[in-house]
C-alpha cells in the first residue's frame, strides 16, 4: 500500500469513525404519559408542571401503581413525600393526595419538576358545562358532583390548536365554553383555520371537539389520529346519549384544503363502550369506531345531524354490535372503557371540514340501567 493509499484509507477511517460515534445524549426533561390499573386519565400541563391523575373512587392511595412515560434515558425521582413503597408504586394517602417528582434528561443537563396530583373521582353521566378547571391558555371543561364524587376533566384538541399560534385569547381556539347554552353556560365547537403552520404539514383545519380521554400534543404534528385516545373505565351498562345541541355549518366545505362543490360540512356526536383487558388499551381516532373491542356505540345519523337555529334534542340508543353483549364480571372488574365524543365537522380528525361550522353542545345525558330513574 502507498503512501497515498495508506492517507486515504486511514482520511477514511476517521470519517467512519466519526460518523459511528455514540449520538448525542437526549437532553429532553418532561412526563409524558402515565398509565395504571386504576388510572382513568390523565392531564398533563407541561406550562404550569402539574399531572392531574384521575383514578377510580375505589383505588388504594397506600401502593398506588403509577407507569410514567418519560423521554428515552431520562430519570424519574420521587421526592422525599412521594414515599416509594415499591417499583412504580407511591403512597398518595397524604393530605391533598399530591406529591412532586423529578425528571433528568439523559445528558444531565435538564431537569423539570412536576406536582403530580392524585384525583379520586367516579364516572358522572350528567354533564352541564357549567365549570372550568382552567381558562388559559386554553378553556378546559370540568364536571363536578361532589355530593356523588364524580369528577370528569373534559378533553380537546386545543392543545394541538396552540402548535400553530392562530390563537391569542382562549375564545379563540376550536372548543369554548360559551354563555347562551339551554341552560346556561353550554360548550362551543368551531372548525377553524390552522393558518400557514398547519398548511406546512397538510393539516388545514382543526374541528372544534370535546371528548372523554386524553390528547398527547407531542405526537399530534407526526400521529393526529393516534393523539387523540378515547375513553375511561366505566361500571355501568349504558342505554341512551341524549341532550340538546344547535348547528350551522360553514361557507365552504374543503378536502386537504380543496373546495368541494355541492358538498356540506356536518357534526357528529357518538359513545362507545368497547373492552380494554389490558388498562393500557384506548381506542383512537384511527379506530373508535372500526376496532373490534367495539361492544356498542351510540351515534347520531346524517338524517338527524341537520342545521338549526335552536335548540334541538338528540336521544341515541346505544346498538350492540352482532354477537356482543356486557360481560357482568368483566364490567365489575373494570375491563370496559367508555367514551362520548362531539366534532363540529365529522371528518374533522382528517382535516376535513368547513372552517366555521359551529356545535353548541348542553345539557347531556348519559343513561344507563343502573339509573335509579329512567328518563
Amino acid at each position: 500500500m502507498n503512501c497515498k493509499s495508506v492517507c486515504c484509507w486511514l482520511s477514511t477511517a476517521l470519517l467512519v469513525s466519526a460518523c459511528i460515534q455514540e449520538e448525542a445524549l437526549n437532553s429532553e426533561a418532561a412526563i409524558d404519559a402515565c398509565t395504571g390499573p386504576n388510572v382513568q386519565t390523565v392531564n398533563i400541563n407541561h406550562d404550569t408542571k402539574e399531572v392531574d391523575i384521575y383514578v377510580n373512587g375505589s383505588s388504594d392511595l397506600t401502593q398506588l401503581e403509577l407507569n410514567f412515560v418519560i423521554p428515552e434515558g431520562a430519570t424519574l425521582t420521587a421526592a422525599e413525600n412521594a414515599a416509594h413503597t415499591a417499583d412504580n408504586t407511591y403512597d398518595f394517602s397524604g393530605a391533598g393526595h399530591s406529591r412532586r417528582f423529578t425528571v433528568t434528561s439523559e445528558d444531565k443537563q435538564y431537569s423539570a419538576s412536576y406536582a403530580v396530583n392524585i384525583i379520586e373521582s367516579n364516572f358522572p353521566n350528567r354533564y352541564h358545562f357549567e365549570l372550568l378547571s382552567q381558562t388559559t391558555p386554553f378553556h378546559i371543561l370540568q364536571e363536578v358532583n361532589a355530593e356523588r364524587g364524580e369528577i370528569l376533566n373534559w378533553t380537546s384538541g386545543n392543545a394541538g390548536y396552540k402548535l400553530t399560534f392562530q390563537a391569542k385569547s382562549p375564545e379563540d381556539y376550536p372548543t369554548t365554553q360559551a354563555s347562551s347554552g339551554y341552560e346556561g353556560k353550554c360548550v362551543k365547537l368551531e372548525t377553524r383555520s390552522t393558518g400557514s403552520l398547519g398548511a406546512l404539514v397538510g393539516m388545514y383545519i382543526a374541528a372544534g371537539n370535546l371528548f372523554i380521554g386524553s390528547f398527547d400534543a407531542g405526537i399530534a404534528l407526526g400521529n393526529a389520529l393516534g393523539a387523540t385516545q378515547f375513553g375511561i373505565q366505566f361500571y355501568r351498562h349504558p342505554i341512551a346519549l341524549r341532550g340538546h345541541y344547535k348547528y350551522k355549518a360553514g361557507e365552504v366545505y374543503s378536502e386537504k384544503n380543496t373546495p368541494v362543490e355541492g358538498k356540506k360540512d356536518r357534526f357528529d356526536i357518538y359513545a362507545i363502550l368497547y373492552e380494554a383487558d389490558n388498562v393500557s388499551f384506548m381506542l383512537d381516532g384511527s379506530n373508535a369506531l372500526t376496532d373490534p373491542s367495539l361492544i356498542a356505540t351510540a351515534q347520531i345519523p346524517a338524517s338527524e345531524a341537520l342545521e338549526t337555529d335552536s335548540w334541538t334534542e338528540f336521544n341515541l340508543p346505544f346498538v350492540f354490535k352482532e354477537g356482543k353483549s356486557i360481560d357482568r364480571e368483566k364490567l365489575r372488574g373494570g375491563k370496559y372503557k367508555l367514551s362520548i365524543v362531539f366534532s363540529s365537522s365529522i371528518d374533522g380528525a382528517r382535516f376535513n371540514g368547513a372552517v366555521g361550522s359551529t356545535l353548541y353542545i348542553d345539557e347531556v345525558k348519559l343513561i344507563c340501567e343502573e339509573d335509579e330513574v329512567h328518563e
